[in-house]
């Protein structure tokens, strides 16, 4: 089952591709485990708030601008592992 965590980026939200909309960063996990280092890496970013794991979400275009990344797209700051080159 596909499991997301949902966050808004207080940062991004109010300017530039978002002016006037709610940045909302959204992470696309396989499984619990990927999702629960989602929640702890966002936890330690100041400008995330409203960190939610969910199995669906929707944020109408008018009011939210939603940025949608897999784990697997992410580097070691979200996901904790170390590539190796």
């Amino acid at each position: 089952m596909t499991i997301f965590v949902t966050m808004t980026d207080k940062f991004m939200s109010g300017w530039g591709g978002s002016s006037g909309k709610i940045n909302k960063y959204v992470v696309e996990c396989s499984n619990r485990e990927q999702a629960d280092q989602i929640v702890s890496a966002a936890k330690l970013r100041s400008e995330m708030r409203n960190i939610n794991i969910v199995t669906r979400f929707k944020y109408p275009p008018s009011r939210y601008v939603v940025s949608l990344r897999k784990f697997s797209e992410l580097g070691e700051i979200w996901t904790g592992s170390v590539s190796k080159v």
